[in-house]
Formats: structure tokens, C-alpha cells, sequence
């Protein structure tokens, strides 16, 4: 069965403006990039993948961090608690099954004001529906052109 890879160009620039719109509220282009990294691992999107971690590593992040941040729990080292934070929520965003606990939103909280906790929520929103484009139409990694 073949999937289209065209998608509607006004659908296309609603998504990016929301995406630069997210990304210029957090004010942290790394820590945008991990979040859209961890969010495209979990739900295997190999497009954004490819396209978000050339985008941390122009923005000067790290191989090691870039290459634990599916162990991110367990690499404490690596990312403050404010990533840690976020990266908590990205996860439970996007694996809504059992909804955003108290804990992790407070979490979230104690590290991001409310309008940077606005924008976190929208970016990790943004890049689910990217990710659900992608996936769904199946475009592979390799297209992404800065």
C-alpha cells in the first residue's frame, strides 16, 4: 500500500508557525531540539528524528547527550533538572494513556514559568502532530534541507 508524502501546504504552514511560535516562548532552541527528539523516539518517527537531531547538533548539543537521551532517566548527569523536567513531561504528553500526573505537571512547574510552561506544552503538542503526519504517510529520513 503506498502513502502520499505531499501534505497541504496551508496545513504545513499553520503546523510550522505554531512550531516557531512554541520554540521562541520556551526561549531554549536546545532544549526544544530534546524535547522534539524524545517526543519523535517514542513515537518512532524517523523523519523528525533525523531532522531535529541535526537541528541540536547546529545548535551545539552534545553526542553524548544527544545519544543518551533515550536513557535520559538514567544519564542524570547529563541534563539539569529543568531538562529533566521537561523531558518528564514530553513523555507523559505524549504517551497520553495515563494522562499528565500531578507530580510530573508540578514538576514541570517548579522549573518554567507559566507562559515558558505554555509554550513546553505547545511544542511537545506540535511535534506529536508532526510526528503523526510523518509516521502516517510514511516519509523517511533524508528529506529534511536546512
Amino acid at each position: 500500500m503506498s502513502r502520499t508524502q505531499l501534505l497541504d501546504r496551508e496545513v504545513a504552514q499553520a503546523m510550522s508557525a505554531l512550531s516557531a511560535a512554541a520554540k521562541k516562548g520556551l526561549g531554549d532552541p536546545v532544549l526544544a531540539e530534546l524535547v522534539m527528539i524524545r517526543a519523535s523516539q517514542l513515537n518512532h518517527c524517523a523523519f523528525c528524528l533525523d531532522m531535529h537531531l541535526q537541528l541540536a547538533r547546529r545548535h551545539g548539543e552534545s553526542e553524548d547527550r544527544i545519544q543518551l537521551l533515550n536513557a535520559w532517566e538514567e544519564a542524570e548527569d547529563l541534563y539539569s533538572e529543568r531538562e529533566r523536567a521537561a523531558l518528564a513531561l514530553t513523555e507523559a504528553v505524549t504517551l497520553l494513556t495515563d494522562g499528565v500526573s500531578d507530580e510530573v505537571y508540578e514538576r514541570a512547574a517548579k522549573h518554567f514559568g507559566e507562559a515558558e510552561l505554555a509554550h513546553l506544552i505547545g511544542l511537545i503538542t506540535v511535534i506529536n502532530g508532526w510526528n503523526r503526519l510523518m509516521v502516517s504517510r510514511r516519509v523517511p529520513p533524508g528529506g529534511y534541507q536546512p
